[in-house]
């Protein structure tokens, strides 16, 4: 058996990115990739189980450059206010592509779930390091039963559940996290 070569892996994300960029996500299949790199229909599967495969695949590489991008983005001093920032940059991006590839894996939303736990650790990580470098943050607050971690996790549910509603605003939000860390 031939050992997969990771360049063409490479190459074929990033031809079927520019044909959802192009052309939308619903004229992403196996056979238009095969087509625009140039090699048969099973080479791709090969790579790819499934359309829905690729899909997800864009999507989580999609998502690690959104947090490494995030890194640069945020420059708030404030830990409530980069969350603001957070907010509103992670918004775009999901406007953008991100929320039409999500909601393109419906085949596969329970991996794509999985997957996505790694981003969601990631970002939980950030947060607590940011709590960290905000002076302000009461230091007497944390224990056993309420760690940074914790509230770290609270604060990316709910951010993702107000991103999923599309709400205008997280001011209501930004007072709570307010109430309780300063």
């Amino acid at each position: 058996m031939r050992r997969k070569d990771d360049t063409l892996r490479d190459t074929l994300l990033n031809l079927s990115r520019q044909i959802a960029d192009e052309e939308g996500i619903e004229a992403v299949n196996i056979r238009s990739i095969a087509k625009k790199a140039g090699v048969a229909t099973g080479t791709v599967y090969n790579y790819f189980a499934s359309k829905d495969e690729i899909l997800l695949a864009l999507t989580e590489e999609y998502w690690k450059q959104t947090l490494y991008d995030m890194k640069d983005a945020i420059a708030a001093d404030s830990f409530c206010e980069q969350l603001r920032e957070i907010f509103t940059f992670l918004k775009r991006r999901i406007e953008q592509s991100a929320g039409k590839l999500m909601n393109s894996l419906g085949n596969v939303e329970t991996v794509g779930q999985a997957r996505m736990l790694s981003m969601q650790s990631a970002l939980e990580a950030a947060l607590v390091w940011r709590m960290e470098q905000d002076i302000g943050v009461r230091k007497d607050i944390w224990g056993e039963a309420f760690t940074k971690e914790q509230f770290a996790r609270f604060i990316m549910m709910n951010m993702m559940v107000l991103l999923k509603e599309e709400v205008p605003d997280i001011d209501f939000f930004l007072t709570v996290v307010k109430r309780i860390l300063y």
